[in-house]
Order: structure tokens, then sequence, then C-alpha cells
């Protein structure tokens, strides 16, 4: 496993925000890994590391800096949950979006000859919205949550989009995931693939709903989807 470092970036609109970072240095792909509401926390960084050890420059920036800078909680406890819920609810979707350009672009300043996004829960809604607003050359959206309520964003999709819909999602029902189907499926861009019996965040290590089979699918698809549109361009 690799071992990542701490960086900071500049924002847009002032200030600066932090980014853990792995991967090698240099030429090639390299990915911006998108947060849950969690912040980034161990699991966050287990994956940064992860993708890291794939060969890709990954970077996982800190979005909730202008509310808390460091925010490092987990699913296990009900105060994680709560101080998770506030800081989601408090979140300023376009100025995510905002550094995760920026991070973008920095990764592109160190080398990066191509560059994703991926992302998860919160993540992957805003991995989804990247798709449609950043000039990032492939995304991945895991569980994305409330993306129902953005399809008419889809227009604006240019490049490669992956997502993971968890069947049993208990933030996404039913009804969200035939509608993102409705809305997506006709884009040749999208890629949908449906886990059935899983619950959301299944592929969160040591998350309370992981799911190692599931996990470990998924994963291997947003390798090899990783490889075709980046990797391999």
């Amino acid at each position: 496993m690799t071992t990542g470092e701490i960086i900071s970036i500049p924002a847009s609109d002032g200030g600066e925000f932090a980014a853990y970072l792995a991967g090698p240095a240099g030429p090639g792909p390299a990915l911006v890994v998108i947060q849950e509401i969690f912040g980034i926390n161990a699991a966050m960084r287990d994956i940064t590391d992860r993708l890291a050890s794939a060969g890709y420059l990954a970077a996982c920036p800190d979005l909730f800096w202008r509310q808390e800078p460091g925010v490092n909680l987990t699913d296990q406890t009900e105060e994680d949950w709560k101080r998770a819920i506030e800081l989601m609810t408090g979140f300023d979707t376009d100025k995510g979006i905002d550094d995760i350009q920026t991070t973008i672009t920095a990764l592109r300043d160190r080398g990066a000859t191509h560059v994703g996004t991926v992302g998860f829960c919160l993540g992957g809604k805003l991995a989804y919205l990247s798709a449609c607003r950043t000039d990032s050359e492939a995304s991945v959206s895991y569980y994305g949550v409330g993306i129902d309520g953005l399809l008419g964003e889809a227009t604006n999709i240019k490049h490669p989009l992956l997502m993971h819909i968890a069947a049993e999602d208990g933030f996404v029902d039913k009804a969200a995931q035939a509608a993102i189907h409705a809305g997506l499926e006709s884009y040749s861009l999208v890629t949908i693939h449906d886990y059935p019996g899983v619950d959301h965040a299944f592929a969160r290590p040591n998350g309370i709903n992981f799911d190692a089979e599931a996990a470990a699918l998924a994963d291997s698809r947003t390798l090899e989807f990783f490889q075709k549109n980046l990797a391999g361009s």
C-alpha cells in the first residue's frame, strides 16, 4: 500500500484547502477521489491509496474546508452521523464543484496526462456533476445521492461516465433509481450497473454496509473503465 501526503491547493475564490495525495509523480493518469459526508477519513485515504497502487496519481480534496477543515468522521457512531449530516446540509455544491475542478487542474500542473474523477455517496453526486460541469475526462459515481434531481444537466456530459447503483440503497429509493435509468440510459457516454441486494456504501472499506463481493465487482469495473478511458488514452 502506498503512503500519501497532505498537500495544499489554492482555491479559485481565495484561501486554500488540503488534499490527501498518493501515487507516482511525473507524467501519467490521475484521479480526483471525491469524499463521502465523513470527510477525508481512513476509508477515503484507503481508497485513494488503492487507486495510487494501481498506477494513478490520486488526490482526495477536503471539500468541507469552508465549514470545518480536516473533518475525519466514521459511520460507526450516532454522533459522527449527526455531524456528517450537518456538514452535508451546509455544503455548497457549486463551490464543491469549483474545488474539484481546481484539483483537476492542480493534478495536470503536476504532470498528469489525463485526469478523471471518482466519488462515493455525496461524492457520487459530485462525480456525476463533474461529468456535467468540469473537464474531467472520465467519471465514476458510486451510489450518488440526489442525482435524480439533477438529470437535466446530463446534456452537458462530454466524456464517459460510469455509475454504480445499490439496489437496496436506503438513501436512493426505487423511484429515484428508476428515474436515473430513464434519464440517463439513452446517453451513449453513460454506463449504469445495478448491484442487487446491497445497501448504500457497499464499497466503503470497513463500513457498516460493506459487501466484499459487490465492492470487488464494482472496483474491478472502475479500474477497467479508467484503464480504457485514462491510462490507455
